[in-house]
């Protein structure tokens, strides 16, 4: 393995990061309409660029890369539109990239000219391989360039009067150079524009191309920030992409390190692996108490808004944002969530801790449903059914029934070997548990109770195996009268082992559910469940329902 060696350790230092927890959110900058927007197939124009500022502005982003003007007359244009239509608002800067050079720099203050507050990103690469392989130039030579791109971009100050103007400088590549280096540039650029508190630079440090663990990126911010002079006149931004798959975490540990600003994309669109994801690091703040300051409350309006500007696709298994990650299929997990949800709703509280098992945060909060949250395949379990047909139709089944109505949803799901959606379980419950009048149908009956003696007479007219019949029975209420009238059709063997009742709906047509499970006809135990506007013969139906059940399988 002689072809790749290790990332160098960066150098010692006491750190202070590794025990700090992120407390408040950073300054947050958008560069999705460059960085972004330079890694699609198919770049967007002006008026779709126009859209996604508007999109970006809605979520909260007070500072804004729209592109590199001096590249292109269509980043030029937008430039000019969002300025000349007045549609930045006040409090909101735009910031556009610009390399180290004297016409692209007086091309980038044309197209800034009219704005209010404006930052002027510059950059130059720092690190070994790019003084090496790309320029050819020392260290003193690339820092020449940093100083002298500061100059130019002060020089040309005046040629934005009423504008304000932060300056932002990169040492690209900063993941990859030596940090002593690093600080030596920054401080020379610092020299040269003069930075105050009141009026502070924005130092971004990028990990341009993530080659090391988060927390090698966490000792390099923190041993820069800890020697840099006039801490309190730079703003420390972090630009981490996402090369070995930890761009999210290098950004929160660099944070924990003493960075003050962040830089990155929605869903972490970017060249190669792409950028830091704000979407996630925004959102695992707010799963930790920690408001991120930006609007993600309506979570899939802004997928799909994204999606159709960039032509990317959120992956389902996204945090967050994925269309698969508030659903389970595995059985425990169901039960698990299920039990979470009921508990949470009892408290009656929307500020109650958040504590539901395998959800990190509430999907509600996101614009999310619970509709979503469990589906049926062959590897779910009781609970999960139990969860679909109590949100969707009302059935609160007893819990010792979620067994059996579980078992025969995943037969069913077995033998198609594909997910059931929530319309399929409860057409297969109602179709195999509820009402069921096949081959015994109850056509109509008269109960007739006998208060004195404590007894109650059942007489109905049912259809058995085709045949119209009348039978009657007497017993200590509707449901043992009837069981009682089954001898009439040679049916023997009937006894109820379990019964409960519902309210299915509310108000004058409300329907009673019983869930009632029988033993006989046949071998074993088999639940039925009955809805009628009368509670007595919504029990009289679970019982025939189960009694179906049993003859169908005997």
């Amino acid at each position: 393995m002689a072809k790749y060696s290790p990332f160098p350790t960066p150098p010692a230092l006491d750190r202070a990061w590794p025990g700090r927890r992120i407390m408040r959110a950073p300054r947050w900058c958008s560069v999705d309409l460059r960085d972004g927007n330079q890694a699609l197939v198919e770049p967007m124009g002006v008026d779709e660029k126009l859209e996604y500022f508007d999109l970006l502005l809605g979520i909260g982003f007070k500072e804004i890369e729209i592109g590199f003007p001096s590249a292109s007359q269509i980043e030029f244009d937008f430039a000019r539109e969002l300025i000349d239509q007045g549609r930045i608002p006040e409090g909101v800067a735009i910031q556009v990239l610009c390399q180290c050079r004297e016409h692209l720099v007086q091309r980038t203050f044309e197209s800034l000219v009219g704005s209010r507050k404006a930052i002027f990103h510059i950059y130059n690469s720092t690190s070994p391989v790019q003084r090496k392989v790309t320029f050819g130039l020392s260290k003193a030579e690339i820092k020449a360039i940093a100083i002298e791109g500061t100059r130019l971009v002060k020089a040309g100050l005046g040629s934005l009067p009423g504008t304000e103007v932060i300056l932002e400088y990169s040492p690209e590549s900063f993941s990859n150079t030596e940090v002593e280096y690093a600080l030596e540039v920054c401080e020379a650029v610092m020299d040269e524009w003069g930075p105050t508190p009141e009026r502070p630079i924005i130092l971004n440090l990028p990990s341009t191309v993530e080659s090391s663990t988060p927390n090698l990126y966490a000792d390099m911010i923190e041993w820069f920030v800890t020697r840099l002079t006039r801490r309190d006149s730079a703003i420390v931004s972090l630009h981490t992409h996402n090369d070995r798959g930890t761009g999210v975490a290098a950004s929160e540990l660099g944070l924990l390190a003493g960075a003050d600003r962040v830089e990155g994309t929605l869903f972490g669109n970017g060249e190669r692996t792409g950028n830091l994801d704000i979407v996630t690091m925004a959102l695992n703040m707010y799963s930790q108490g920690v408001d991120p300051g930006l609007e993600l409350y309506d979570l899939p309006r802004i997928v799909s808004e994204y999606s159709g500007f960039t032509g990317m696709e959120v992956p389902p298994r996204h945090p967050y944002a994925g269309e698969l990650v508030y659903t389970a299929f595995s059985g425990s997990h169901q039960d698990a969530i299920k039990k979470g949800i009921e508990r949470r709703a009892k408290l009656d509280d929307p500020e109650a801790p958040w504590e539901v098992p395998y959800l990190p945060i509430d999907p509600k909060d996101l614009g999310r449903s619970y509709e979503a949250i469990i589906r049926i395949n062959s590897q779910s379990g009781k609970g999960g059914v139990a969860y679909i047909l109590k949100e969707h139709a009302g059935y609160d089944l007893p819990k010792a029934m979620h067994p059996e109505v579980g078992m025969f949803i995943n037969r069913v799901a077995d033998d198609k070997g594909t997910e059931i959606s929530v319309d399929d379980i409860l057409a297969l419950y109602e179709a195999e548990f509820l009402n069921v009048a096949e081959p015994l149908a109850l056509l109509s009956f008269n109960e007739i109770p006998d208060h004195a003696n404590g007894e109650t007479t059942w007489r109905s007219r049912v259809r058995f195996r085709g045949e119209e019949r009348e039978i009657v029975g007497k017993g200590k209420g509707p449901i043992d009268a009837f069981v009682k009238s089954l001898a009439f059709l040679g049916i023997q063997g009937v006894s109820v082992e379990s019964f409960h009742e519902d309210a299915l709906s509310a108000g004058s047509d409300a329907l009673a559910v019983a869930y009632i499970q029988a033993r006989g006809p046949g071998e074993g135990k088999r639940w039925g469940v009955g809805t009628d506007p009368s509670i007595a013969a919504a029990g009289v139906r679970a019982v025939l329902s189960a009694v179906n059940r049993g003859l169908s399988k005997g």
